[in-house]
């Protein structure tokens, strides 16, 4: 047998192992608990939403899973711990639009597309404009005429520069014709806080979090950013119809895993995942909240991170949104 011959056989074995090694490990998967790491600080959205599936996945495969937290840097501290990640469906990121966003924005430690396994979609959901009730305002028009009575004088916070919330905001003050100072904080829960305490003025809530503190009087909302109203709140005109004509603005919910984890595990995860957000539990608890579950194939998500991170990119242009900024 010569050399080369050889080569080739004992890399068809190497190859061939592998394979075996990867569909035993994928049809025992899981034998410990996972982890889900969530770039945002507990309490908003994005944490909700991975603690709502957490718990029934947990159910689904007879293993914990833990919920870690690690705000900072546009989520980017989160990102790179799971893309650094050994690729066997035990760490797992859970991330919301602004995971589409950053490209457009920041120098990531990751590449988004090629450093991760979309698993499943799970939601998507508009945000809620809410003011604290101490600037007694009573509508978006009459949000917008008191902006413009006083340009820059007031402020709208967001999870973190760059985020979807960030976006939400920077769109409505360019469609609206107003000025309106940022304010970043790490996470959709601070912000929201931030508002309650009457530190800053307004904000573009996920819904899911927000709608809990204005039925607790806590908070006053004025529409949703969605093209239809809201069935958790249709008492809400959509911000279209309550006066910024065109306006609309959805964030999603999102399962990824590290490249390169076996297909097998991806699969299943994925199956797992979908089957848990069409459940009628879920389903409707997302509709209670505001969101409409999804569910997708590996393949489906990816082309929706693909399509979301070009019309980012157009639209953070358009409004004036530059990369390199904190």
């Amino acid at each position: 047998m010569s050399k080369k011959v050889m080569v080739a056989a004992l890399t068809a074995l190497s190859i061939q192992s592998i394979a075996a090694h990867a569909q035993q490990s994928a049809a025992s998967y899981p034998t410990k608990p996972l982890r889900f790491v969530v770039g945002l600080a507990p309490g908003g959205a994005t944490d909700i939403v991975a603690r709502l599936i957490g718990q029934k996945l947990t159910e689904a495969l007879g293993h914990t899973v833990i919920v870690d937290n690690r705000a900072g840097a546009a989520g980017s501290i989160a990102g790179a711990i799971v893309a650094k990640a050994t690729p066997d469906g035990y760490t797992l990121h859970v991330v919301s639009s602004s995971f589409a966003i950053n490209p457009s924005l920041h120098d990531l430690p990751f590449d988004t597309l090629k450093d991760f396994a979309p698993i499943s979609l799970i939601a998507q959901a508009p945000f809620l404009l809410v003011t604290t009730p101490s600037l007694r305002v009573e509508s978006v028009k009459d949000l917008i005429a008191r902006a413009k009575a006083k340009p820059s004088t007031m402020h709208f916070s967001s999870g973190g520069y760059g985020g979807s919330g960030h976006l939400a905001g920077e769109l409505f003050k360019r469609m609206a014709g107003i000025q309106v100072d940022h304010v970043a904080f790490r996470g959709g829960s601070p912000s929201v806080q931030a508002v309650i305490a009457g530190q800053v003025h307004m904000t573009f809530s996920a819904i899911v979090a927000g709608l809990q503190y204005w039925k607790a009087g806590r908070l006053r909302a004025h529409g949703v950013t969605s093209a239809k109203r809201s069935k958790a709140a249709p008492e809400l005109p959509t911000i279209a119809e309550a006066g910024v004509a065109g306006y609309q603005v959805l964030t999603w919910y999102g399962i990824l895993a590290p490249a390169r984890t076996p297909r097998e595990i991806v699969t299943k995860l994925s199956g797992a995942v979908s089957k848990i957000v069409s459940s009628p539990e879920i389903e409707q608890k997302f509709l209670n909240d505001g969101a409409e579950p999804v569910g997708s194939t590996p393949e489906e998500f990816r082309r929706h991170l693909v399509d979301e991170i070009a019309r980012i990119e157009k639209l953070a242009k358009e409004i004036g949104l530059k990369a390199g900024k904190k």
